[in-house]
């Protein structure tokens, strides 16, 4: 027998993690911003430009710069400074979550 089901239908919007490639609500992700060549946390998501989402995990982080899918995912000539800053502050937050 065919058994019906009610799909639950979500209306958050879903991204996916540059470093693990998992999808998840864009609630649940980072997002990561290229101003002038530095890569910047918008956790308000209010910046211009392209946007690369990610976990708020540092082992994600270490998967997208192993990747460089910072570099791809926000179209960038060159590989991107800033992560080290970008570690520290998602090392702090992801503590404090914890």
């Amino acid at each position: 027998a065919i058994e019906s089901f009610t799909a639950i239908v979500s209306t958050e919007p879903v991204r996916t993690c540059v470093g693990c490639r998992r999808t998840a609500a864009k609630s649940e992700l980072l997002r990561v911003v290229s101003v002038d060549g530095v890569l910047t946390a918008d956790s308000e998501a209010r910046l211009e430009g392209r946007g690369a989402y990610l976990h708020r995990d540092p082992e994600c982080l270490h998967k997208a710069e192993s990747r460089r899918a910072f570099q791809r995912a926000l179209r960038l000539t060159q590989a991107p400074a800033g992560i080290e800053e970008l570690r520290m502050s998602m090392a702090t937050t992801h503590h404090a979550g914890a």
